[in-house]
């Protein structure tokens, strides 16, 4: 096998799952423990109402991101538009 076969070969076998996955294991969970202790240092100011609105937003955010991680984008589309038109 010559050098470029080589390369050809090893570039066809790297895949973004491992990256993703990494992602998925690391970066979401430190994003997400940010957050919380952004909250957390805004509740102890006694904003709650600025806890409320924030929280609401990263619900929002959160299902946002398992449904485009989970892959289950039009199923969720489906159910949506099951729920205004009439799916007889």
């Amino acid at each position: 096998m010559s050098g470029t076969e080589g390369v050809t070969f090893w570039v066809a076998q790297v895949s973004t799952g491992g990256l993703q996955g990494w992602i998925q294991n690391n970066i979401v969970p430190l994003i997400l423990l940010g957050i919380a202790i952004i909250l957390l240092w805004i509740g102890g100011r006694g904003d709650n109402a600025g806890v409320a609105r924030r929280s609401v937003g990263l619900i929002v955010g959160l299902v946002a991101l398992g449904i485009a991680v989970s892959g289950t984008g039009p199923a969720v589309g489906s159910f949506l538009a099951s729920l205004i038109t009439d799916a007889r």
